[in-house]
């Protein structure tokens, strides 16, 4: 019985699969003084701090209509912050059906969404070469849910939240629930990849590979943006500051930069 047809399971008790979504994301600068290593990390702690971090779960929780019950929040020295918010479900309807169907989610207040004994969690990793003059920002947000609605509704508006060159994408189902038979189901929604649940607008500046296991309910996309403007890469400067070999070394750093965080290894 297929979901995406609108179709309700009836359970025996409680929805007790645990659908995990983790989203993590690079954001990539090229620093060529320690200056300017400290200016962009103190940005990134400005621009991505507890509270800001607190507003994006917040917006997200709103997208899947979940209840808050707390939130711990923390910036760190020198740098970071991590933010942990814990939800519970809300009233589960008949219109509930429609979060199956495999789609990009909205932003927040468009859709119906439930968890229950859920979290939501955020941490930040800003670093740098310490010759290369590249500094790299990274987010690690983390949506676990128990019940019914898969947290992937939430990836839209997450990937419009943050500044992202290369992004690691992953979603897991875990666990098992009943029918009223008593049959085991190991997983309640049809899932093709995690691509259908990005928009087609943004599918377009981004190179996407897959790694999915379907037997194991285990799904992985990563993505790489295809377009390269330097200038979006300079941090107080343009590119017209620069010599033509400047240029092409910046430009090699930084794509070598991407591209071994994309491959997941170091590249000569």
């Amino acid at each position: 019985m297929s979901l995406t047809q609108k179709q309700r399971i009836e359970l025996h008790g409680f929805n007790n699969l645990t659908k995990t979504l983790s989203f993590n994301m690079y954001d990539i600068c090229y620093t060529r003084t320690k200056e300017e290593r400290e200016t962009y990390i103190n940005y990134i702690d400005e621009q991505y701090n507890a509270d800001r971090l607190t507003s994006i779960l917040t917006n997200v929780s709103d997208i899947i209509e979940a209840n808050i019950l707390n939130i711990a929040k923390q910036d760190y020295e020198p740098q970071g912050a991590s933010v942990t918010i814990l939800v519970s479900e809300g009233p589960v309807d008949e219109a509930s059906v429609e979060s199956f169907k495999e789609s990009p989610g909205p932003f927040p207040g468009a859709v119906v969404a439930h968890l229950d004994k859920s979290h939501i969690t955020v941490h930040t990793y800003p670093e740098y070469h310490p010759d290369e003059g590249i500094s790299t920002f990274r987010a690690d947000i983390d949506i676990s849910t128990c019940g019914e609605i898969s947290p992937l509704k939430a990836l839209n508006y997450l990937i419009h939240s943050f500044e992202t060159d290369v992004m690691n994408i992953d979603y897991r189902v875990r666990g098992f629930t009943r029918d009223v038979t008593g049959h085991k189901l190991f997983i309640d929604h049809d899932i093709n990849s995690i691509q259908n649940y990005i928009p087609e607008s943004l599918q377009e500046y981004y190179q996407m590979i897959d790694v999915n296991v379907y037997g194991e309910n285990i799904f992985h996309t990563k993505c790489k943006l295809r377009q390269f403007d330097l200038n979006n890469y300079l941090f107080g400067y343009t590119e017209d500051e620069l010599s033509n070999e400047e240029r092409k070394s910046i430009t090699m750093k930084l794509k070598k930069e991407m591209d071994e965080i994309f491959h997941s290894k170091n590249m000569s």
